[in-house]
């Protein structure tokens, strides 16, 4: 096995725009949550989001570009770009490749461009249409932009696409096709018909009077999940690669977990079945012993039942040697295809700054629930290796371990 190590990262998110504001938002406990303003959501029962605030997409993206694509490949393109710049790596064309993470694509393109056609004439649709709601044009902006030839995959797992995407990666490069992968995940969905969907579907939170105080992950008081958008991006090379170039080596990927619950489209398995195997593939990949994780980030969506099944599932992974964990989804909501990286940078800057961030909004914890829990303030603690696990939709599990190198 290749040693495969992180030398750059990149995060657009409802807390902060690039990686040192989005965790310095996050350890001073920040929300991410408001109310709707990108239309008007007066008619909707659930009205509050983790948007992206204080962008001008202008600033970072050629014009051309921005006429050609929809908001979650935006934010791709600003992470990816960030991650680039901080690993300072020469990209090799061939040897270069890029894996994106995204669950539902362009949905909010689709949705307002049907809107518009809708008693319309015709020429309401453009001839950008369909790259701008293809999940893999995404992954083609960044390619172009900064001549990325070699293996080229998107992954659409729902919300465990961005742990997937750094799974891909990892995988192609231990297979030899690429010496420096680009994993990215995106995601910007919200428009009228997700979110009638889903609030009829009773998954989220419609705490519209206290946004900022909606998510409320492993609560006893939890509603529901709050949507979110973003992305994030790492910069994954071979150590031999990143040690040749004289590379910051931030941390290094241990191992990865992938595994199906197979039992139902959208409630995950009562015993938490799929996500103990993914945890254990990921610890048996990194080849280390339970007890050395000191963090783990949960996916922690704030739902009644997936707060319940993920605690079940970590106390059976981790028996008695029990992890410091906290969900960011109160501070930034739920990212879906990008929270899988953006979750995984926060483990990351935990190992290398040596504090836990902490789950906003969570007072009273669920008797059903036995973590050991971070609340309150961020834990200055200084851990080896943390966990990122991201469950979604289809019974899908992703579990992702980062280390010190």
């Amino acid at each position: 096995m290749k040693k495969i190590v992180i030398t750059g990262m990149g995060a657009v998110t409802p807390i902060g725009i690039g990686v040192d504001q989005y965790w310095k938002n996050l350890l001073a406990g920040k929300s991410g949550i408001s109310r709707i303003s990108s239309f008007d959501p007066s008619d909707l029962a659930v009205q509050i989001a983790g948007q992206i605030k204080d962008l001008n997409p202008a600033d970072y993206i050629p014009k051309q570009i921005l006429r050609q694509t929809d908001p979650f490949m935006q934010y791709a393109y600003i992470a990816a770009d960030e991650a680039i710049k901080m690993s300072g790596v020469e990209i090799e064309p061939t040897r270069t490749g890029i894996v994106m993470g995204t669950a539902l694509n362009g949905i909010a393109t689709v949705a307002y461009t049907q809107e518009a056609l809708t008693g319309a004439a015709h020429k309401k649709v453009g001839p950008r249409f369909i790259p701008k709601i293809l999940g893999n044009i995404a992954a083609t902006h960044i390619a172009i932009m900064h001549n990325i030839q070699g293996p080229s995959f998107t992954v659409n797992t729902a919300c465990s696409s961005g742990g997937d995407a750094i799974y891909t990666a990892a995988m192609l490069m231990q297979a030899g096709k690429a010496d420096t992968m680009v994993a990215v995940g995106a995601e910007s969905v919200l428009c009228p018909i997700v979110i009638y969907s889903l609030a009829n579907a009773k998954a989220l939170s419609r705490n519209n009077e206290n946004a900022e105080t909606a998510s409320r992950p492993f609560d006893t008081t939890r509603d529901g999940f709050v949507m979110g958008e973003g992305s994030g991006a790492l910069i994954l090379e071979t150590e031999e690669h990143a040690l040749a170039r004289g590379a910051n080596i931030i941390c290094e990927l241990k191992g990865c977990g992938n595994t199906s619950d197979a039992h139902h489209i959208t409630a995950p398995h009562p015993e938490g079945d799929g996500a103990i195997r993914a945890m254990k593939c990921a610890i048996e990949e990194a080849d280390i012993d339970p007890s050395e994780i000191g963090y783990i980030n949960a996916h922690g969506t704030a739902t009644h039942k997936g707060d319940i099944v993920e605690s079940v599932a970590i106390n059976a992974v981790f028996e008695s040697n029990a992890p410091y964990v906290s969900s960011t989804k109160g501070a930034t909501g739920h990212m879906m295809g990008a929270g899988g990286i953006t979750e995984c940078i926060a483990c990351i800057k935990a190992i290398t700054e040596g504090i836990i961030p902490h789950t906003l909004n969570l007072n009273n914890v669920d008797e059903e629930i036995h973590l050991n829990l971070v609340k309150g303030e961020p834990l200055k603690k200084d851990i080896n290796y943390a966990m990122s696990n991201s469950l979604g939709f289809g019974g899908q599990n992703s579990s992702v371990i980062v280390g010190k190198y």
